[in-house]
């Protein structure tokens, strides 16, 4: 890995919509990007937008809930990682009865079980500097589960879980260790897909970027554990 001398912000799941925006916003507060998915499909898009804010992106194709992948494509890039964004996700509304033994796990996997593998990877080294921060995106379903959401809020519950571990863990090592409630949902084409047109109130996903890298940069003395972001008209 080149270094350029600019702090490295890595991003699990990245893809078009917040993974893409919080590249972005990053890259103009001056980090290189390092994108890791299961393809590449967004790829040249991320990395034009990242380039044209000033920074480096690398992209790693790589399928987070497999161990040996995992490890194979991060204990390169491990010691340089400063900031880690763990955004995968595998959304599944179905009802309980419909759900696989697979399917359940496979959502697991991807918002619990690959989070710790890459936590596992980076936090020794950012322990070691005695800095570094690591942002698990959350959701509303990590909080409350809904009917339909059954392998979805257990493993969103299990990463909330994981992070407020960690955070005990790493804080007093100087590793920021934090968890967002994403409680809302985001303004991106793939929700329009989900949930129909947009309406008034959705998330502006560049917002939510900017409230990541304000995590980022939060002084010792005064760190959130975990931060609820939710638009105005969201009812909690």
């Amino acid at each position: 890995m080149s270094g350029t001398g600019r702090p490295k912000l890595l991003i699990t799941g990245i893809s078009e919509g917040l993974g893409a925006d919080i590249a972005g916003v990053f890259a103009q507060a001056g980090y290189d990007v390092l994108g890791l998915s299961r393809s590449g499909r967004a790829s040249e898009q991320i990395g034009a937008a990242v380039g044209q804010a000033g920074g480096n992106y690398t992209h790693i194709t790589c399928d987070l809930t497999r161990t040996t992948e995992v490890q194979l494509a991060l204990s390169p890039i491990a010691e340089h990682i400063d900031v880690l964004v763990h955004n995968a996700q595998l959304l599944m509304m179905r009802p309980f009865g419909d759900i696989s033994p697979q399917a359940f796990e496979e959502v697991w996997r991807v918002a619990c079980f690959g989070a710790m593998l890459a936590a596992q990877a980076i936090l020794p080294h950012m322990a070691t500097r005695k800095s570094g921060t690591v942002i698990f995106s959350g959701a509303t379903a990590g909080r409350r589960g809904g009917a339909n959401f059954t392998a979805f809020a257990s493993a969103k519950f299990a990463l909330r879980g994981l992070a407020q571990a960690l955070a005990r863990e790493f804080g007093p090592k100087g590793v920021h260790v934090t968890h967002v409630v994403i409680d809302g949902l985001i303004d991106t084409p793939k929700t329009d897909q989900r949930f129909g047109p947009a309406q008034a109130g959705r998330m502006d996903s560049q917002a939510i970027a900017r409230a990541y890298l304000q995590l980022a940069t939060q002084e010792p003395s005064a760190w959130t554990q975990e931060m609820d972001l939710r638009p105005f008209t969201e009812k909690f």
